[in-house]
């Protein structure tokens, strides 16, 4: 027992050096944004641009409340909603370690959820990845995103309106909400990178270029951390679907299946595309290939019809006394002649063959 606090502390020790080292290196325009959304079934309250004491004070736990962070440079700020919630302190470890893979642990007086919010840049092929975390408690729920913005924007609406069944659940509904939000923004990406794969085919179809193997590459890499990302999420949810401390309302549990599910689908879309970027691999090596041999094609059968023009014009360049045809005075025009019927019966005999 002793040992055990004795690690608690030197825990926290090293918990709290970490957070005041992160204060001092963080960059001045990393600024972190508070935002409370409170609400019951007949009431709804917004908050943002408050200190974290005043927001915290304005914590209503008799409602619903969703206290979403963004930015994660403010070590004081994370210890005093730590301080009011309970929050354990191997959970706000994992709170700032964003290179944490999705995961729900459950503990004493929550439930922790993590995972990677993903959306595609406007205008551009790269996706960008946001590491949420999320804890979920009576009557609340916590979110600590790395930076501004996320795609909550319509899920914040919905809150508002008064007949949505957000407000008639519990924290635990809310949660569902988020998650679900963010596994339908999978999709979003899964749907922009088959357009890219069909764009990439057509293009190696018409003319294979070395832009679209490094397109292909890059999707491959793309690819193997949505596996990453997606695969660990399915067991994250099978553990909450399990619902063994009843964070979970069993009415909600359906819900939570419900993402479970889907989650399987963008696994199994995930391997299809995967299988699909492996073809696209294919057809342009293929493609290059065809390409490499038409080109050989073409210069054997031009190599092959100038080989007895090339002979015959040998023959006459030599500089012997005793050739006849040199005294012969139509003898130029001769060979001209012989050597256009020979190029246009090889011409004929290739077409015939099919060779071009």
């Amino acid at each position: 027992m002793k040992q055990t606090k004795s690690k608690r502390k030197a825990v926290l020790k090293q918990l709290n050096e970490h957070l005041t080292e992160h204060e001092h290196t963080a960059a001045s325009d990393n600024k972190v944004i508070l935002e409370l959304i409170s609400y019951d079934e007949h009431s709804y309250d917004f908050k943002d641009n408050l200190g974290i004491d005043e927001l915290l004070e304005q914590c209503n736990l008799t409602r619903i409340n969703w206290i979403n962070v963004d930015g994660l440079s403010d070590g004081d700020l994370i210890k005093k909603i730590s301080k009011k919630f309970d929050l354990h302190y191997l959970l706000l470890e994992d709170i700032h370690n964003t290179d944490h893979q999705p995961k729900a642990d459950e503990y004493e007086n929550h439930l922790f959820f993590t995972l990677k919010m993903l959306y595609r840049i406007d205008g551009q092929n790269n996706i960008d990845y946001e590491h949420i975390s999320f804890v979920l408690g009576k009557n609340y729920v916590l979110s600590f995103q790395e930076k501004e913005g996320d795609i909550f924007d319509s899920l914040r609406n919905r809150i508002k309106q008064e007949t949505n069944i957000i407000r008639k659940r519990g924290a635990d509904y809310l949660l569902y909400r988020l998650i679900d939000s963010i596994v339908d923004s999978y999709y979003s990406v899964l749907e922009n990178i088959g357009r890219q794969v069909e764009e990439i085919e057509d293009s190696i179809s018409n003319n294979p270029t070395v832009e679209d193997f490094q397109r292909i590459q890059k999707l491959r890499k793309e690819f193997i951390y949505l596996r990453k990302v997606v695969y660990p999420l399915r067991e994250a949810l099978n553990k909450v679907v399990k619902n063994e401390d009843e964070f979970i309302e069993e009415r909600s549990i359906k819900y939570y299946s419900d993402v479970y599910d889907h989650v399987i689908h963008l696994i199994d879309s995930l391997d299809t595309y995967k299988d699909l970027t492996s073809t696209l691999m294919d057809l342009y090596m293929n493609t290059i290939n065809y390409k490499m041999n038409e080109v050989m094609k073409l210069l054997t059968i031009i190599t092959v019809i100038f080989i007895p023009l090339t002979f015959i014009a040998g023959v006459y360049g030599m500089n012997f006394r005793n050739m006849p045809e040199l005294e012969w005075t139509n003898g130029y025009f001769g060979v001209l002649a012989i050597m256009g019927v020979i190029f246009f019966v090889m011409i004929i005999y290739f077409k015939h063959k099919k060779w071009f």
